[in-house]
């Protein structure tokens, strides 16, 4: 593999062989080495994206790489619909506009563990996690889960499920307007309508946390987070749903790519030109799922607030306000060096800088809030878009910590451990469907997440605002 330093923690692969345009990719001397390890599979994944029409310079990764369906994940590209620009599945992911939710509270350390135990319990019965899992006390009718698709969190709040003011701390409001219920498939309709409401399996959970260190004061006061206090970190896409929109398009898309003369050096890159029938429709379709998972964030934050007022939690106590919800798997056309491009970003963030009109207006002077989560056992972060993420990046960040070690190979690992008490005993409490589950998201199957923040930071596409230490997890 060739590549070359060209700034601090910034890397360039040449154009090269089928490339249409270079690769560019974050990462530290540590990440180097876990890049190197894998055999370099997930830069190929880069190299290969930078190989499909319409694509403006350069592919990207974020600090976050690692294999994935298609794009790396971590992988963000633009492509321009005026210079043929394609559309891809692969490029968004299968779990549509997944993203995470950040709660504040007025709350502190102090006020939360003596109803930890209790609170633990309390979520863990009102937001349902696992494989397939559903709701059973709030169901909504088709009718009804079309007019979600089309309207996303509001449709929601309108019905009592959240604040107004939620909306204004969405990533676009909580919807995109072009969604079109009519391009989702009844199958999809079928394996969506029961999970509204529900975290899932796999990486997504909820977290109550607490703020154990400050960077950027200015932020931090923008953004409403102080040392001590509690928030809750919410972590879901569009489910089933979502999973079966991206399916349906990427067998659609493998049957007509060779027809529009797209040549895929991988058939995970399935795509479609911008401006065909097809594209447009995935395109609907996928606004429709990231309308739904905006929804389901919705829901799944006003059982949160209703869980910390069974145990004793007024309102106005707890003050649970949302403080950003950042989706990462979207495509979403987008202002960029004076041109209009489709941004994919799978398993990446936007990061827009200070100044810039989609920022809520409390956080304009300091940049958009960029939420990257870590792993049940250490911390996550809350980071700020800088001007620098839009020249280099298309204003985009990273999004996590990123897996170093696969589920299979982490339950192994975790066979002789219990990960739920080793957890307890540093004061973090667990509830999890099952343990396969705990076991393949043990702490060490991913990245420190601290290496990979201090690559985004020093790389100037992200700044460090506040990290948050774990205190209960809800897994699926």
């Amino acid at each position: 593999m060739r590549f070359e330093k060209i700034a601090p923690y910034t890397y360039r692969i040449p154009k090269q062989g089928k490339m249409r345009v270079d690769a560019v990719f974050f990462a530290s001397e540590e990440i180097l080495k876990d890049l190197e390890a894998e055999g370099y599979a997930s830069l190929q994944q880069l190299m290969n994206v930078a190989t499909l029409p319409g694509i403006v310079e350069p592919a990207l990764a974020m600090p976050d790489i690692h294999w994935g369906y298609g794009f790396p994940i971590g992988g963000v590209a633009a492509f321009d619909p005026e210079a043929g620009g394609v559309v891809s599945p692969g490029g968004v992911g299968f779990d549509v506009n997944c993203g995470v939710r950040l709660l504040t509270s007025h709350l502190t350390l102090q006020d939360l563990l003596p109803r930890q135990q209790e609170l633990a319990d309390a979520l863990y019965r009102l937001v349902p996690s696992g494989v397939g899992s559903e709701r059973r006390d709030v169901r909504f009718s088709k009718k009804e889960l079309r007019e979600i698709l089309k309207e996303g969190a509001s449709w929601l709040i309108k019905r009592g499920f959240g604040y107004p003011e939620d909306l204004r701390f969405l990533e676009s409001e909580g919807r995109l307007p072009w969604a079109n219920p009519d391009k989702v498939s009844d199958r999809a309709f079928e394996r969506g309508a029961p999970q509204i409401g529900t975290l899932g399996s796999g990486n997504h959970f909820l977290e109550v946390q607490y703020v154990d260190e400050v960077y950027d004061e200015e932020a931090a006061q923008a953004f409403g987070l102080f040392r001590g206090q509690i928030t809750v970190l919410i972590h879901t896409g569009s489910r089933g749903l979502g999973h079966q929109v991206c399916q349906d398009y990427v067998e659609r898309f493998l049957k007509v790519a060779p027809r529009y003369g797209i040549e895929l050096v991988d058939k995970q890159l399935a795509a479609a030109p911008i401006r065909s029938p097809e594209g447009e429709d995935y395109l609907q379709a996928m606004a429709a799922a990231a309308n739904f998972a905006f929804a389901n964030r919705q829901l799944i934050a006003h059982f949160v607030r209703e869980a910390f007022e069974r145990v004793g939690f007024a309102p106005k106590d707890h003050g649970l306000r949302v403080l950003y919800d950042l989706a990462h798997n979207n495509a979403k056309f987008e202002e960029h060096r004076g041109r209009r491009v489709l941004v994919h970003r799978k398993g990446a963030t936007r990061a827009f800088g200070p100044g810039h009109p989609e920022i809520p207006l409390e956080y304009r002077k300091v940049g958009q809030p960029v939420l990257v989560p870590g792993d049940m056992g250490r911390y996550s972060y809350v980071l700020a878009g800088t001007e620098k993420a839009m020249e280099v990046s298309f204003g985009s960040s990273c999004h996590g910590a990123g897996r170093k070690m696969s589920r299979h190979q982490a339950k192994r690992v975790a066979r002789e451990r219990n990960l739920v008490k080793e957890l307890a005993e540093r004061g973090i409490l667990v509830r999890a469907a099952t343990r396969a589950t705990v076991d393949e998201e043990m702490p060490e199957a991913y990245k420190d997440v601290s290496v990979v923040v201090e690559a985004v930071h020093g790389a100037g596409i992200g700044r460090k605002v506040a990290r948050l230490r774990p205190l209960i997890v809800v897994k699926g």
